[in-house]
């Protein structure tokens, strides 16, 4: 259902409609030297060094409000706010249920009438930079918010 594809040194996640779902971001760990970063990740990638972890990127919420087009009326504003308001909530219970407390939230690079949430992810195990397995270790994450109605 989820699929990883690199892209330099994060990996696009898609779903099984081959849209894009959100953003890996391994931890790297500590690199040095700092002007060696791209060679340094380009190495570890190649050679599927292991890592712990890293961040997620995904959608939090679109709000259908801030479009330079948007031409409504009180109602639909209100409902818009509504429904915002209740996909909060659902992140709220999905943040608590997964002790998720320390997270980022952004306006969204490619859609400014969207917000993203960035979260860490640990992994069960030192899990080597390969595609497959990246994806053993996110795939409980990414079927929760599924399941959560989130993504």
């Amino acid at each position: 259902m989820w699929k990883l594809e690199s892209d330099e040194d994060f990996f696009r996640i898609y779903d099984s409609k081959k849209m894009i779902a959100g953003y890996f971001d391994p931890d790297y760990g500590d690199i040095y030297p700092k002007e060696n970063y791209e060679e340094i990740v380009s190495s570890m990638l190649k050679n599927h060094d292991k890592i712990l972890g890293g961040v997620v990127m995904v959608p939090l919420v679109k709000f259908r409000l801030f479009d330079t087009d948007l031409d409504t009326n009180l109602s639909e504003v209100q409902q818009n706010v509504i429904r915002v308001k209740e996909h909060l909530k659902k992140w709220e219970d999905f943040l608590s249920q997964t002790n998720r407390q320390v997270h980022s939230i952004r306006i969204s690079h490619t859609d400014q009438d969207m917000l993203t949430i960035t979260f860490q992810i640990k992994f069960s195990k030192p899990t080597p930079l390969e595609k497959k397995q990246l994806l053993d270790e996110i795939f409980p994450t990414l079927d929760l918010l599924q399941k959560s109605s989130l993504l």
